[in-house]
């Protein structure tokens, strides 16, 4: 073998992918400043500046988009930081976010942080316009895709642009995001939509707080990347089993509205339609999520058990509808996780 074969052998991506995999996370001292994230963070905070927002999230590397539970910090995927770790996301994943993509979810986190640094959430006013922050979260929502009451942000299959429906925290967080944004002309846009009253709304409030010192600045940043023992191909390893293992959890609400209870003596089995149809499930779920076959299978498997475990039925005829929304619920659960890193939203 050449010299020239040596060198490029030693410098190809597959070389080059072997070499991280096998490294921990910690051992990549991955930082924003620097990276190709930096332009985005900064771009947020000339964005809140610009509204003349004094409070200035704090940012840091995690393993997933989000704020943790009322914390006033923003956590950013650890591969963001790095090119080399964006492509070995895109193959482990299927896909990546691109610039406008990862802006949309920076503002969508920023409402997140701003909303937990003053304690919005606690002002009756607050409850009145989005509903009770209290509201239990659930693993799957069914929108209202004709809604006017809600801004259309973050797209996400099959919700579309409905996102803020799933939530009151989402909906504020959605509402500030649109807000936030350079030239939405929200007046305009959202002109005659109900919704017009929550952005009003959400304008009124940040010139209120906007010089305000914020009740809280920090908190504790959960899973960060300087603190992430696991080598990246533990970390990829241990995130479809946490999905895989997650997923047991938060079904079953989802799957009795799937599967809404009939009468009748002629009713089929619902574990029954997971095993027949269940090569045309595994393809529509990959599809349209970012599952692998591998994963896609292994979450179906559970669903079919829990279905038969509760003896959940189907009348017959009905596969085809049937079929749609367990093809929902599993690509609403796969995005749920890609999104937050965890499945209760």
């Amino acid at each position: 073998m050449s010299a020239k074969t040596i060198r490029a052998l030693v410098r190809s991506w597959e070389t080059v992918r072997f070499e991280l995999l096998k490294t921990r996370v910690s051992d990549l001292h991955l930082a924003i400043e620097g990276s190709p994230l930096e332009r985005h963070v900064l771009r947020l905070r000339r964005e809140m500046e610009a509204k003349r927002l004094r409070f200035r999230p704090e940012i840091y590397l995690t393993d997933s988009w989000g704020c943790p539970d009322r914390t006033p910090v923003i956590g950013v995927p650890f591969y963001l930081a790095d090119a080399r770790l964006a492509r070995l996301e895109g193959e482990q994943a299927g896909d990546i976010e691109d610039p406008r993509t990862i802006m949309m979810l920076l503002r969508h986190e920023a409402g997140h942080a701003v909303n937990y640094a003053y304690r919005l959430w606690r002002r009756p006013s607050w409850g009145e316009v989005f509903g009770p922050f209290t509201r239990p979260y659930r693993d799957a929502f069914q929108p209202d895709r004709a809604s006017r009451n809600y801004v259309r942000h973050i797209a996400a299959y099959p919700y579309g642009r409905t996102y803020a429906q799933k939530h009151p925290d989402e909906d504020f967080a959605e509402t500030f995001a649109v807000w936030l944004t350079p030239r939405s002309d929200w007046r305009t846009r959202y002109r005659n939509w109900p919704v017009l009253r929550k952005l009003m709304y959400v304008d009124q409030l940040m010139r209120e707080i906007r010089g305000a010192a914020p009740e809280s600045r920090r908190g504790r940043h959960l899973r960060a990347a300087d603190r992430m023992t696991l080598t990246l191909a533990e970390h990829y390893g241990k995130k479809a089993e946490r999905f895989r293992r997650d997923a047991r959890g938060y079904v079953d609400d989802s799957l009795r509205d799937a599967f809404p209870a009939s009468r009748g003596q002629a009713l089929r089995p619902a574990a029954a339609l997971f095993k027949r149809f269940h090569d045309r499930l595994v393809e529509r779920v990959v599809h349209w999520s970012v599952l692998t076959p591998a994963e896609a299978e292994s979450l179906l498997r559970k669903l079919e058990a829990r279905a038969a475990a509760m003896r959940l039925s189907y009348r017959p005829g009905a596969e085809g509808e049937r079929m749609m929304d367990v093809v929902s619920l599993v690509i609403a659960l796969a995005l749920d996780y890609a999104y937050t890193g965890r499945l209760t939203g």
